[in-house]
């Protein structure tokens, strides 16, 4: 069962995408609280991208950590080559769900765009994440459409409720 740098996620056994999915579900909302944090407090574009950095890096080592712990206490043996490649395509991978966050914080490091409006495009570009996620866990699945669409829908409600509970907190 190895995973050549090649092999793309539909190709991986469905307990292997879950986890990525997973994976990446716990890292857009992680950063979509840091996120919010920052567009409540006045912080300068480096300070929000070390923030950033600092919190989601720190997630990702956490999960790898946890994984290989876990495994550890399960099979009371080390992960051998290729769970170990797994755990860290898991942990890592999640990465890509902060592409544009990253891009548009980027641009205000580099005094392009204000941090305020970086921060909301982010608010934005993470919730689309989550959508996109929803839809890639529920698009080969055999459920009618109307659960995919619920299942969807509750991702994205979820995310909103997030950015309210967030504004809620900092207005109060």
């Amino acid at each position: 069962m190895s995973q050549g740098p090649g092999r793309r996620d539909e190709e991986l056994p469905a307990g292997q995408r879950a986890d990525i999915l997973k994976e990446r579900i716990y890292i857009t909302f992680t950063a979509l609280a840091v996120v919010l944090a920052l567009r409540a407090h006045a912080v300068s574009a480096g300070e929000a991208a070390l923030s950033l950095v600092v919190v989601v890096v720190g997630t990702v080592l956490a999960v790898f950590v946890a994984d290989v712990v876990s495994h550890i206490a399960v099979h009371e043996s080390l992960p051998l080559r290729d769970e170990m490649r797994h755990m860290a395509r898991v942990s890592f991978g999640a990465l890509g769900s902060l592409v544009l966050p990253t891009v548009f914080i980027g641009l205000a490091v580099a005094d392009v765009w204000e941090i305020e409006a970086a921060l909301r495009a982010a608010s934005i570009a993470l919730v689309a994440a989550l959508a996109a996620i929803g839809y890639l866990a529920v698009r080969r699945v055999r459920l009618p459409t109307w659960q995919r669409v619920i299942v969807l829908f509750a991702e994205v409600a979820l995310g909103l409720l997030v950015i309210g509970l967030e504004l809620l907190a900092h207005n109060l």
